[in-house]
């Protein structure tokens, strides 16, 4: 007999990746895909049809269960319902269900951020505590704070959005959550490429910079190794904003310890520059410390996939 399976899709900010997954979090077979994220009609339709071509193409290598989708945005994984992916691009979309009509098996959906929350709580440093922080470094920036093997989630399924938090640094630029100098808008990877776009006639520089062209975390960092003024103004200003985040959240929570996930944060200059700058008195009760995620940061959604299915199909609570 097969070993049960569920078929999980990862909607990220710049990606889309559909695979098989046993009950243990294996990837049995994935595909992925330059995701579509305009707007949430256009994303659906694209999980449709990645969805179809997956079971046009792939052989099933076990018994398919459920369909397990993780997305960026504000999600509320009890109703099955997507509500937006940020708020100037938001449709409440009852999206599980949408699935589970047209592919006819159970649908589960999450935010990918708690997605990769659970699967730190399942197979990472779930092992070790049940109080920990997962922090999600990439396109923007977003954490999860688990408390006693609890995700929290917030009245509006929002919580952990805090890449909209102040850290005392202030670019004066608008986010699009409205406040001004949110830690997202140069901290994050958009981020640092917005302000290497802002600052590029302040600061001498060897990065390539033309409008409408973002310039990567990793070419930033790059020339930050060579000494590029305007890349080290950005780089230190990143990793001293991450590092005043995560003291605020370890002030807020009192977890034992730190998993940062996401290109950016798995980085290791710019994970290094980061712990530097955090003080040790703050940080003295993080006995657990404060790490790269042990698991393949571009697997760790999907993972979590399979993860919150399982634990649906199974009556567990599962955020």
């Amino acid at each position: 007999m097969k070993k049960e399976t569920v078929l999980g899709v990862d909607l990220g900010g710049t990606k889309i990746l559909i695979g098989e997954l046993d009950q243990a979090g294996n990837i049995l077979e994935s595909k992925s895909f330059r995701s579509k994220v305009t707007s949430q009609v256009e994303a659906v339709e694209q999980i449709k049809e990645v969805i179809a071509s997956y079971f046009e193409n792939e052989k099933l290598q076990g018994q398919l269960v459920a369909i397990s989708i993780d997305l960026v945005g504000r999600v509320d994984s009890e109703k099955g319902i997507w509500y937006e992916i940020h708020p100037e691009n938001a449709k409440e979309i009852p999206l599980a269900q949408e699935i589970s009509q047209r592919f006819n098996l159970p649908v589960v959906i999450n935010n990918d951020v708690s997605s990769a929350s659970l699967a730190e709580m399942e197979l990472g440093i779930g092992k070790k505590t049940k109080d920990f922080i997962y922090l999600n470094i990439g396109t923007g920036i977003a954490g999860r704070i688990i408390a006693e093997g609890q995700l929290l989630k917030g009245g509006h399924s929002n919580a952990g959005e805090i890449g909209h938090s102040l850290v005392g640094i202030n670019n004066h630029v608008r986010c699009v959550c409205g406040r001004i100098a949110c830690v997202e808008t140069f901290a994050s990877g958009l981020g640092m490429s917005n302000e290497v776009h802002r600052l590029k006639n302040k600061y001498p520089t060897q990065l390539e910079i033309t409008d409408k062209h973002r310039v990567s975390g990793e070419e930033i960092i790059n020339a930050f190794q060579k000494n590029d003024p305007l890349a080290k103004e950005v780089v230190e200003q990143a990793t001293k904003g991450i590092a005043e985040l995560i003291m605020n959240l370890v002030r807020t929570s009192d977890p034992e310890a730190v998993i940062l996930g996401g290109g950016l944060a798995n980085n290791d200059i710019f994970y290094e520059l980061m712990l530097e700058k955090l003080n040790a008195n703050t940080m003295r009760f993080v006995t657990e410390g404060v790490h790269q995620t042990e698991i393949d940061p571009r697997l760790i959604a999907l993972k979590g996939c399979a993860v919150h299915a399982f634990k649906k199909l199974a009556g567990k609570e599962a955020q």
